[in-house]
């Protein structure tokens, strides 16, 4: 049994994580940041739920670069293969359910 008050949940830095399950290679974690990621390409599909702040995700879908502002509540799922970058729009809370070991 496990409750965490996403919240409250900082790390010591931008795209810190609390792992919170692995269920069969699949891993749930909380990130906060503050700090853009960077381009990137998950092995598997990725699940990616703002649970506070505002986050601007780009991702490129036959080489052209899109743009969409998450807001809190929003959810973004990557197929595999969908190059993507996340930039919190000040501090963000993000929830991620991806394959364990994946980018």
């Amino acid at each position: 049994m496990k409750i965490v008050r996403s919240s409250t949940f900082t790390a010591e830095r931008p795209w810190g994580a609390l792992d919170i399950a692995s269920m069969n290679g699949i891993t749930t974690r909380l990130h906060w940041t503050d700090q853009p990621y960077r381009w990137h390409v998950n092995d598997g599909e990725e699940v990616f739920a703002v649970l506070d702040g505002r986050v601007e995700m780009r991702y490129r879908e036959a080489g052209i670069e899109h743009s969409v502002v998450l807001e809190t509540g929003d959810v973004f799922h990557a197929s595999a293969g969908t190059e993507h970058v996340a930039h919190p729009i000040g501090e963000a809370r993000i929830l991620v359910i991806e394959s364990e070991g994946s980018v």
